[in-house]
């Protein structure tokens, strides 16, 4: 067993293990261009895509959030407001 070896089992994993890595990582590499359009449409194939109506009913969800934090750090910022003046107010 050379030093490489001895460091690659160290590392959590037996020879044939880290050999299938290295040889996955060499494959993934040589890719070309049609392949990968190839495996990015059978993964988004694989993917389960929301319905029209569970997309409508997460866009209103998120407007309503909107309009709730942008009222909250309105009053938020109001109330700061009217304490930061009367604070400096004191000391005239």
């Amino acid at each position: 067993m050379d030093g490489n070896e001895a460091a690659r089992r160290s590392a959590g994993g037996t020879a044939d293990e880290t050999r299938a890595k290295e040889t996955a990582k060499r494959d993934m590499a040589k890719t070309n261009p049609g392949e990968f359009i190839q495996q990015v449409r059978s993964e988004g194939s694989k993917v389960t895509w929301p319905s029209r109506k569970e997309t409508m009913i997460t866009t209103a969800m998120v407007f309503v959030m909107v309009i709730l934090a942008s009222i909250f750090f309105l009053v938020t910022d109001q109330v700061l407001r009217l304490v930061v003046r009367f604070v400096l107010g004191l000391g005239s």
